[in-house]
Parts: C-alpha cells; sequence; structure tokens
C-alpha cells in the first residue's frame, strides 16, 4: 500500500483500527508485495524476507485475520510436509491507511528502503523533479498519477511480464 496524498484519500475507503495496525509494519507490507500475483507458503516468505518461520507466520496470520491475505487450499510440499499457499487480496490498495497517526506512513517508507536495500539502487529506475505548483494544480498531479496507477493495477496479470514495483513519494522541495 502507498501512503496517500489528501486529494487521492476521498477515493479510498479508511483503514478499521485493525487493518491500520496490520498496515503499520513493514514487514507485513513486504508479505502483501510478496504475494500480489503469487501465492507463497510461510516458510517461501520467510526465506524471501530473511526472516524465521515462526515470525512471518505472526505476520502471515494477522494479515489473513484482517483481510489482507487469502489462505488458499492446503497442498503437499515435496517432503509431503503440509504446506499452506497465502495470496494478497489487493485490500490494501484500496484503503487509506491513516498516515502518521496510526504508523502506516513510516511502514511503507520502511517496506520500501527494505526492498530496495534487497535489490540495490543500481536496480532502480529513479526520477526526481521539483514542481511550483498552487493547491489546485498540486491536486491535478497526485489524481492523475493515481489514475495512471489505477489503470495499471486494474489491468491482468501478464504472465510472460516482469515484476515491477512502484513507489511514488511527493514532499516539500524546500
Amino acid at each position: 500500500m502507498a501512503a496517500q496524498p489528501a486529494a487521492r484519500r476521498t477515493a479510498r475507503r479508511q483503514a478499521s483500527r485493525a487493518e491500520a495496525a496490520a498496515l503499520a509494519s513493514d514487514v507485513r507490507l513486504r508479505i502483501i508485495r510478496l504475494t500480489t500475483h503469487r501465492a507463497l507458503t510461510n516458510k517461501e516468505i520467510a526465506g524471501r524476507l530473511g526472516k524465521d518461520p515462526a515470525t512471518t507466520l505472526h505476520h502471515v496470520r494477522k494479515l489473513v485475520a484482517t483481510g489482507f491475505l487469502e489462505a488458499l487450499p492446503e497442498r503437499r510440499g515435496t517432503r509431503g510436509a503440509r504446506e499452506i499457499p497465502y495470496r494478497s487480496t489487493g485490500l490494501s490498495w484500496h484503503l487509506d491507511g491513516g498516515g502518521t497517526e496510526t504508523g502506516v506512513d513510516e511502514a511503507v517508507l520502511g517496506a520500501f528502503l527494505g526492498e530496495v536495500a534487497e535489490v540495490g539502487p543500481a536496480a532502480l529506475t529513479q526520477t526526481r523533479l521539483i514542481l511550483e505548483l498552487d493547491e489546485h494544480h498540486r491536486a491535478e498531479l497526485e489524481r492523475r498519477l493515481h489514475t495512471l496507477l489505477d489503470e495499471f493495477a486494474a489491468r491482468p496479470v501478464d504472465p510472460d511480464g516482469e515484476r515491477v514495483a512502484v513507489y511514488l513519494a511527493l514532499y516539500p522541495g524546500r
């Protein structure tokens, strides 16, 4: 989930307290990202995050309880062990997490920084631009950027496509 600028917040449902608490963790946000379009078991999630499976299971259970992950039918692993794959429901894209007051904004930034650390700065395509916009034009910029992101998010998954993550931040250019 990305932090939603003020102009965009009206288009999203306000997260409940339990939902906001679930989103206020960079680990849980990274789990949501990892399981978007691809179901993973707790063991696979732990391996991708470099965490202990018991730690990730705690986070997975909280995400399931709040509707951010769904458990898919049980399967047998390579050694016959019971495995439950989990997949993101996409709920986080449709919520306003409450921002700084709930800790979600800090978690979004932490998840982004953790993901960048994982892939390395050389894997990023970055752009910076400073604009001078009045309130109306800033709201237009935010609306158009989010409309474009919503359009791409609604497209069907391309099975041959490359996974691409987008992090968008607007901030005062002092």
